[in-house]
């Protein structure tokens, strides 16, 4: 059963953020990273030597990696273009319909955000901003316990609204060493023309340093695993990057009006994505906060992952009961979660009091599941607290701006010496030397 929490209780455990990219290890991933990497090796140094290795031997280093990590050997990373382009076929008529369906309310949506490119004569010429498309894009699908076509849809359509000619998917491969059919159709749906067959760390790297037969992109965005984030950590700067993302986490802010049983099964879609999934209600009603734990207790039973559910439940989870709404809202905020939930019958009374969230969604009817596939925004949010500075994935990830700079005569006359002036101050003569040369010339 999941557990109940006074706010002083939840501080100091569930609603405490930890280092994400710092987890205590399983014995089981540290004997796997033992017997790969030596004794005593740790994600981060493994991480890093998949990706040295990969930038010294390319192909050869990803082959083996491929082989060693994901237990398959592939003639050839991209997946063939007559398989994906038959994809479609392959998968039943009505989920092909229902990813379109996704697919078009994700383009409508990130067609509204806007790249603007300006200029103004107000200041002295010409001066303004040039947004232009990222060339070429990694868009990485993870895998893991089941495939996420949804994630592929969220992660390619944001970059073609934006403008970007060459984006290309990777996703890991499935024991049988396939790309699963409905990935590939997601694929062939968005219009990806490459998908290739790699997965974790070594995908990262192929996409970073670029391999005899892997061209290197300029940004990797979308979601993974933890060495799918530490190798997106590691190789920043080399490339762009998205975000570094950690378990998916929910908070609903609830007051006594929220239905229970739909409460309840919010936080077990949720708290079903990993064991290291985080579902959490926050709430001034011990009545629904008991509600919420009978519900949860009746539906667990009816559910297929209900071994995972039942371990992010007891682990990452809980019911928090708060003194009012005003400091549910401000524990949600100070949390500031990837997704954020407000169930009551005035939502919007509530929204101003959550200034940090990742996606925030209003009433009941908004539901967070809707948010995963159809709802329009792109599912790939910032976790882990940060969505205090970061944003979900939109159409600026894919662009970048240039500052245009063109000044008259006498704006540049009129700021000469002003630069000069602050160049000595700062010892640098040649600096002031090329601003006093246009005015004596």
């Amino acid at each position: 059963m999941i557990k109940m929490f006074t706010v002083q209780e939840a501080k100091q455990t569930i609603l405490r953020r930890e280092m994400a990219l710092e987890p205590e290890v399983p014995p089981a991933l540290q004997a796997r990273l033992d017997e790969l990497f030596g004794v005593g090796s740790t994600p981060d140094t493994a991480v890093t030597t998949i990706l040295h290795t990969i930038r010294q031997q390319g192909d050869t280093a990803v082959h083996h990696w491929t082989g060693r990590i994901d237990g398959v050997e592939l003639a050839t990373f991209a997946v063939d273009k007559e398989e994906l382009a038959t994809a479609v076929s392959r998968i039943p008529a009505d989920l092909a319909d229902a990813l379109r369906f996704a697919a078009g309310r994700i383009r409508q949506f990130h067609s509204y955000q806007p790249l603007p490119n300006w200029t103004t004569t107000e200041m002295g010429g010409r001066l303004g901003q040039r947004v232009t498309p990222i060339q070429r894009v990694g868009v990485y699908v993870p895998g893991g316990t089941a495939p996420l076509p949804s994630s592929l849809l969220m992660g390619v359509i944001p970059a073609q609204v934006a403008g970007v000619p060459d984006i290309v998917a990777t996703t890991p491969p499935g024991r049988n060493g396939r790309v699963p059919d409905v990935i590939l159709a997601a694929a062939a749906i968005a219009g990806v023309e490459t998908v290739y067959t790699l997965g974790g760390a070594q995908a990262i790297g192929a996409l970073a340093f670029g391999t005899e037969s892997i061209r290197r992109v300029d940004k990797i965005v979308g979601p993974g695993n933890l060495f799918v984030t530490l190798a997106k950590k590691q190789v920043y700067g080399i490339v762009g990057i998205d975000g570094l993302y950690g378990p998916t986490e929910t908070v609903v802010v609830a007051d006594e009006t929220a239905n229970p049983a739909w409460v309840a099964a919010d936080m077990l879609a949720q708290a079903e994505h990993d064991v290291l999934a985080t579902a959490i209600l926050l709430t001034p009603s011990r009545e629904l906060a008991t509600a919420v734990q009978i519900e949860i207790s009746k539906q667990l039973e009816d559910r297929s992952r209900a071994d995972i559910i039942a371990v992010s439940l007891a682990n990452q989870s809980g019911i928090v009961i708060t003194a009012d709404m005003d400091e549910a809202c401000a524990l949600a905020s100070a949390f500031a979660a990837e997704h954020t939930c407000i169930a009551s019958d005035n939502p919007q009374a509530w929204v101003d009091k959550i200034p940090h969230a990742g996606g925030l969604f209003i009433g009941e009817r908004s539901f967070e599941v809707l948010g995963d596939y159809v709802a329009g925004p792109s599912h790939t949010m910032p976790t882990g607290g940060t969505a205090r500075f970061a944003s979900p994935l939109n159409v600026s990830d894919f662009v970048k701006i240039s500052s245009t700079i063109e000044l008259d005569d006498k704006t540049s006359a009129l700021l000469s010496p002003i630069a000069a002036r602050i160049a000595q101050a700062e010892l640098l003569d040649g600096h002031a030397a090329a601003a006093k040369r246009r005015l004596g010339d």
